[in-house]
């Protein structure tokens, strides 16, 4: 098995800076519409969320910029569930030209799914959405933790 991939676009024009490289902000959005083709890969499309409520809410991210990404470059994001529990998601995005294995960029995430029902609360996965996380998470099992999982900043002392 493979990490789902979950985005890929051109590098824009209106996303790089003066010297044609991609601006770091834009690393976070590519990496932002990559969880949301994951929750759509989990059942918490549109749809579901209209009928349901349901959504994500980003709770921590690290960003890491590995390698310069120019101005229309074709990339993609590869996803990879590394753990969950009854309400949350830890996953890893990787940025990649498109269809090479070089990580451009890393992205480790923490995920909560909410109801936003009567004001933004904690609730666990239900329904086809924890059967859909119970698989994916059953085909990473076997795919090797990502360097840039766990890591955190401060200087060597």
């Amino acid at each position: 098995m493979h990490a789902l991939k979950t985005y890929e676009t051109p590098v824009l024009a209106e996303w790089t800076d003066y010297n044609g490289h991609l601006r770091d902000a834009f690393y976070l959005l590519i990496f932002s519409y990559a969880t949301d083709a994951l929750m759509d890969h989990l059942g918490l499309d549109e749809a579901h969320r209209a009928a349901t409520h349901d959504s994500l809410f980003t709770l921590e991210i690290h960003l890491n910029y590995l390698h310069e990404v120019k101005q229309g470059e074709a990339v993609e994001v590869r996803t990879q569930l590394i753990a969950h529990d009854r309400k949350r998601l830890h996953v890893f995005h990787s940025l990649h030209r498109a269809g090479e294995d070089l990580a451009l960029a890393a992205s480790e995430q923490m995920l909560l799914h909410v109801n936003l029902e009567g004001g933004a609360r904690s609730a666990p996965f239900e329904g086809v959405v924890l059967e859909r996380v119970l698989a994916l998470a059953e085909a990473h099992r076997s795919l090797p933790r990502p360097d840039y999982v766990g890591r955190t900043i401060g200087l060597p002392g």
